[in-house]
């Protein structure tokens, strides 16, 4: 009876066992297919329905109340001509030859951006910048002015409290200033009084469009479509178009939500190097593979070839790298030997120009 009951519990045991590693496989499943999906981007992060767009909004106004911080009038005559015009529209004559001299009064220009499918009576946020030499505009109230588009016709109506998020600190008595104190904000600050007519998409098809021309993702966004929406109603017009059959009326919209969360591996970039030729940042969008080449630039002289890097100066000093040569080992070792900013972009422009360097070359 106790080899049966000892028999038993190794049953049971090992039976746990088995049922504790099940579950633990089981469990990491889920684990493993989320890390496989996370490398894939949203439609809609990749690309936008054509027609559905911002449009930039922009005007002039007057600022009044503030502290003596306003435009100083000799010096900017467009204010007082602005401030003339806007009491003659109130009724208020005054007579020639006045002279203003005016302090708690700016001279602003607006800029908005009126999102698609907005309405009137919508509101929107506006962007207030001194083009006169206002020292401040902190505390001032914008009077009610006309935010026009491109085509001159008025959009919206602007009219509020200027918010200024900059500010002066003393420490130690030393002032510091945060931010300019001539560019302000109005949150909500303009009110829609026209829509723009926007239209999802012509007749019975939408058309994605992507924010990088890619032969590759546009195919696998195609495919995939037609994979998991219906097949054939996608096709791929060039590197960045892609032309969708959709059904009409109120059934778009969902189905354009189904779409843009479609998810999709996007293809691999084109190899990149930034240089900024002020700072000397270097920003590469992957590694860099360069081809054997030397490379002569003043004092240093760059011997790269398939597994090693030498750098030397003609001071003596000599860096060494055994290992895979890639750009960003390249730069490592010019940095390490005192290369400047210019020296580091003359060298790349010379691989670039032999053709070692297989990446575009952008200098901002």
């Amino acid at each position: 009876m106790k080899r049966l009951f000892s028999v038993w519990l190794k049953y049971s045991y090992a039976a746990s066992r088995i049922r504790a590693v099940s579950l633990s496989v089981f469990c990491l499943l889920p684990s493993v297919f989320c890390s496989s999906a996370a490398y894939a981007d949203r439609i809609k992060d990749m690309a936008s329905i054509q027609g559905v767009r911002d449009n930039q909004l922009t005007g002039y106004g007057l600022v009044v109340g503030l502290d003596g911080t306003g435009d100083q009038t000799t010096q900017t005559p467009f204010t007082i001509q602005s401030f003339i015009s806007m009491l003659s529209q109130l009724g208020v004559n005054l007579p020639q030859g006045t002279s203003l001299q005016l302090k708690n009064v700016a001279a602003v220009s607006l800029t908005a951006t009126l999102p698609a499918f907005a309405r009137p009576g919508q509101h929107i946020d506006v962007t207030i910048s001194s083009p006169g030499n206002a020292k401040s505009l902190r505390g001032g109230t914008l009077l009610m002015s006309s935010l026009k588009g491109a085509d001159g016709q008025v959009y919206a109506m602007a009219q509020g409290h200027v918010l200024v998020s900059g500010a002066g600190a003393s420490s130690g008595g030393a002032s510091v200033q945060v931010n300019h104190l001539n560019v302000g904000r109005i949150p909500d600050g303009a009110q829609v009084e026209r829509a723009v007519p926007t239209l999802l998409g012509q007749g019975e098809f939408i058309h994605l469009e992507l924010k990088a021309t890619d032969f590759t993702t546009v195919t696998r966004i195609t495919e995939i479509i037609n994979a998991q929406v219906a097949p054939g109603i996608a096709s791929a017009m060039d590197g960045r178009v892609i032309q969708v059959r959709a059904p009409g009326g109120n059934e778009r919209v969902a189905f354009i939500s189904k779409i843009e969360n479609l998810e999709v591996s996007p293809a691999q970039g084109t190899a990149k190097v930034i240089i900024n030729a002020r700072t000397g940042s270097i920003v590469m969008n992957q590694a860099v593979a360069l081809d054997t080449c030397a490379v002569a630039h003043g004092n240093l002289t760059v011997v790269i070839s398939a597994t090693d890097i030498d750098v030397k100066t003609d001071k003596g000093g000599l860096v060494q790298l055994q290992q895979s040569v890639s750009l960003s080992e390249v730069v490592k070792a010019l940095n390490s030997i005192g290369a400047t900013p210019q020296d580091l972009l003359a060298i790349l422009q010379a691989m670039k120009s032999a053709g070692a360097l297989h990446a575009e070359l952008e200098i901002i």
